[in-house]
């Protein structure tokens, strides 16, 4: 799993140079729609923050399905993982900007004990984003899988009118569902009055009692 840390939680912990270290010497790369950013089983070489657009991991299976791990946006650091190989690989979702720095120049930034504790801490919230993505795979139906997702979206970018930069088959592989599914209950839920979507790509919620519920 990528670990996200934001950088506003690392400003407000105020005890670890992560993201002073991202900002000073992070190299700034662009990558198009779709672009590899570091491939499955890559080496751990390198930390990542997005600055603008948004990213997903991705893990490939034999047979050529694919699991969506996790979604990043601006703020967020990701591929900082504990062990030597990356278990997703990473994908732009849209055009995107992102900010690379080596592990070793981190290191010499921010000393051993900070880096091992800004680690555990990304480590901690990724397993608690894990198990909710666990329950919502394991053991929610197709409406509140897709109710959970638009909730964690609009929880997380902060904004009234919440932007949707990945696509409708990107949902559906991060829940676990078919796109026609997806697309159903999305139709459902403004049919219902819970969401509205002023385009494919963008929503505002209008009940948020009723999608808490679902999400719930």
């Amino acid at each position: 799993m990528s670990l996200a840390y934001a950088f506003e939680d690392l400003r407000e912990d105020g005890r670890d140079g992560l993201a002073e270290a991202m900002r000073r010497l992070g190299v700034r790369m662009t990558f198009a729609k779709d672009e590899e950013i570091y491939a499955q089983e890559d080496p751990t070489e390198f930390v990542y923050a997005v600055v603008t657009g948004g990213v997903r991991t991705i893990r490939l299976m034999s047979d050529g399905r694919r699991q969506i791990g996790e979604f990043y946006y601006p703020g967020e650091i990701f591929g900082l993982e504990p062990g030597p190989e990356h278990r997703y690989s990473a994908e732009a979702l849209c055009d995107c900007e992102v900010l690379v720095l080596k592990r070793s120049a981190l290191r010499a930034f921010a000393d051993d004990e900070k880096l091992e504790r800004a680690v555990w801490q990304a480590t901690r919230r990724e397993l608690e984003r894990a198990q909710g993505h666990l329950l919502l795979l394991g053991r929610k139906t197709a409406c509140e899988k897709v109710a959970s997702f638009l909730a964690d979206m609009a929880g997380r970018r902060g904004a009234e009118a919440v932007d949707l930069p990945m696509s409708r088959q990107d949902i559906a592989d991060y829940l676990g569902l078919t796109i026609e599914t997806v697309s159903r209950m999305l139709t459902q839920l403004q049919s219902s009055k819970i969401v509205e979507f002023a385009s494919c790509r963008q929503f505002r919620i209008r009940n948020q009692g009723a999608l808490s519920r679902l999400a719930a």
